[in-house]
């Protein structure tokens, strides 16, 4: 007997769901955008980085590496924009 998926599953061709697929979708974009926030608009992308990651993790990503890279990332963002405003007293930094 061989078992089938119902039609309205939301299984791919090659057999991964689409949320697992949506979930490393995310852990490459808060990867990115985490990285990229520590050149521009850190506080910004900062928190999204950290809001993907923790999507992405929630959602039980395989890319489990990616997304806490991009959470650290994320953070880091963060304190490099405390760590300037501290240093000039504004809230924004150029190069």
């Amino acid at each position: 007997m061989q078992l089938t998926a119902p039609a309205n599953s939301t299984s791919t061709s090659s057999g991964r769901r689409t949320g697992t697929r949506d979930a490393d979708g995310m852990a490459v974009a808060s990867f990115i955008l985490g990285l990229l926030g520590l050149l521009v608009l850190n506080v910004f992308l900062g928190p999204v980085a950290i809001a993907l990651a923790a999507v992405a993790l929630w959602r039980g990503t395989a890319r489990r590496g990616r997304a806490f890279l991009g959470m650290g990332l994320g953070v880091a963002d963060l304190l490099v924009l405390v760590t300037v405003m501290q240093m000039d007293s504004t809230v924004s930094w150029s190069f």
